[in-house]
């Protein structure tokens, strides 16, 4: 047994630390500053309840037009694997946004009638949602540009490392990327569970000071990727003086250190598609017609879609073919809709769950899912993208099961029956401990088969692609949500805050049909077209 426990540590966790690389480290601080930027979720939802009138479908919608910058990922990775060398210059862009983001909202709560005089507090909410993902998105593009960068092509001596190796660093690399990640949502949740303690006792004068004091804070974030950039300048100096030392000349130097192995010829195709996408979302989006959102969303999935297949020729007919089949698969598993903010707003209403719990629920997230990566990983090895999203399609419908008895009320009896051990928050806590790794395995196992098959001089390119699609279906499942939330109302009381007279009532009655709608197509859609693809051309063996 003990042998046993050993080389399931050794194999687990001892290995990655093994394959660990200095070189890693500059694009895993991008990618913790994207995890850190959870940061602000919380503070987000509340400022929402307590100062903005805006409704369920509003902030479906929002969430929408939030998501729509990833879809430009393509265009994105296309340009990092063109400007190669100069590539870490779009992270201090993207710092700038997500710094302007943050001062957005930290001006709106320590001064809001100055920034109301200008305009109306909801539209600068709306600028600061925007321009944030905007940001992290060219850090995104970036950062999975120096993901590959990072695996070195020789050890310490000289010597290639074979293709195994190399395989092995291309995955632990990834791994620890969406590792990183998530040891940067574990920090968020520890420090809002210190600055939410006791937070439901305070006057709104003093919960309006520490959600300033958390956006102040969180003005830091885009100095931590601006590290990573600076640290990887750093490490290619320290480079470049061994390979002078070794006698290299200038010039094999800089094509080793900033060159690409293989020239990177601009593809119009995708230029081209970006450009379209940013002009008529633009002009729909900015014009009033009450399909917008779906007109964009429909020519984004055209203008996508022949991107994907004009990329795909760089590939073999049997690549190119579960390229699609895996495409359409994760698109379909990741556009299935969620209930949208009306179960937050019961949870905090009904089920009296505060900024403090909510910070808690977000640490048990966190830790395990990046427990599960780990843990998980041997089956993410072993089993097919389409196999794994039928587990996690049934896990996901099982365990939303019980959130979904908090709503009828399952807490009071479990409650009532164990002296109030089993209340509704222990019930919280086991349903987002049973959760919390599932939605993050069926993307580790995509990003190996971009290492694996991917040319070698369009890894940021193909990166991106599938990211570009698969963000993309989170725009649809946004969609989905804003339309399920239109058919089944769910409300918050909504109170003004000069006369204190309620404009809104609390209204939850829908919310329990809501919630069975969403379970019900999260686990048949994704299941359907896994059968159909699997029975066709397209059928994925990876």
């Amino acid at each position: 047994m003990p042998d046993l426990v050993a080389r399931l540590a050794d194999r687990l966790f001892a290995d990655l630390a093994r394959q660990f690389r200095l070189t890693f480290l500059p694009p895993l601080m991008v990618y913790f500053a994207a995890g850190v930027a959870g940061l602000t979720s919380i503070v987000g939802t509340f400022f929402v309840k307590d100062y903005l009138d805006l409704s369920a479908e509003f902030l479906a919608g929002l969430a929408f037009w939030a998501s729509l910058p990833w879809a430009l990922k393509m265009p994105l990775g296309h340009l990092v694997d063109i400007i190669w060398r100069y590539k870490e210059g779009l992270v201090f862009l993207g710092a700038g946004l997500i710094g302007l983001s943050l001062a957005i909202m930290y001006a709106l709560l320590t001064m809001p009638d100055q920034m109301a005089a200008i305009a109306p507090l909801s539209n600068w909410f709306v600028a600061s949602t925007l321009l944030a993902p905007a940001g992290y998105v060219i850090q995104d593009a970036v950062a999975d540009a120096m993901s590959v960068e990072a695996v070195p092509k020789t050890d310490k001596d000289g010597n290639p490392f074979n293709e195994t190796q190399e395989k092995a660093m291309h995955t632990t690399m990834q791994t620890l990327g969406r590792m990183s990640l998530f040891v940067g949502l574990i920090a968020v949740a520890l420090l809002n569970i210190s600055m939410f303690e006791g937070i439901e006792q305070k006057e709104e004068a003093e919960k309006t000071a520490i959600y300033s004091q958390i956006y102040l804070i969180a003005l830091g974030i885009p100095l931590v990727s601006v590290s990573g950039v600076i640290f990887a300048l750093v490490l290619k100096a320290r480079e470049r003086s061994r390979l002078l030392r070794q006698g290299f000349d200038r010039t094999e130097i800089t094509k080793r250190l900033f060159d690409p192995e293989e020239k990177t010829e601009p593809n119009m195709w995708i230029f081209g598609g970006g450009a379209l996408f940013v002009v008529l979302t633009l002009s729909v989006g900015l014009s009033d017609f009450t399909y917008s959102k779906e007109i964009i969303f429909l020519v984004s999935m055209v203008i996508v879609t022949a991107l994907v297949i004009n990329l795909s020729g760089k590939l073999s007919p049997m690549q190119r073919n579960a390229l699609f089949g895996t495409a359409i698969i994760l698109f379909i598993f990741r556009a299935t809709p969620s209930p949208g903010p009306g179960i937050v707003w019961f949870e905090i209403d009904e089920l009296g769950f505060d900024q403090q719990f909510l910070s808690v629920l977000a640490l048990i997230t966190s830790v395990l899912a990046l427990t599960g990566m780990i843990v998980l990983r041997p089956l993410m090895a072993e089993r097919t993208i389409a196999t794994l999203v039928v587990i996690l399609s049934v896990l996901g419908a099982l365990l939303a099961l019980p959130n979904i008895a908090l709503y009828y009320g399952l807490h009071e009896v479990t409650s009532e029956l164990t002296g109030g051990v089993v209340d509704q928050r222990f019930i919280a806590i086991l349903d987002t401990a049973a959760q919390s790794p599932l939605a993050q395995i069926a993307v580790i196992p995509m990003l190996a088969w971009i290492a694996r098959y991917a040319p070698t001089n369009l890894k940021a390119t193909f990166f991106a692609v599938l990211a570009s699609f698969s963000n993309l279906a989170l725009s649809a499942a946004d969609l989905f949500t804003s339309y399920i939330n239109r058919i089944f109302i769910v409300t918050r009381e909504v109170v003004d805050r000069e006369t204190g007279e309620i404009t809104v009532m609390a209204d939850y009655s829908e919310l329990g049909i809501l919630l069975w709608t969403v379970l019900f197509i999260g686990l048949v859609a994704p299941i359907a077209v896994v059968a159909f693809i699997q029975m066709s051309p397209f059928r994925t063996r990876d």
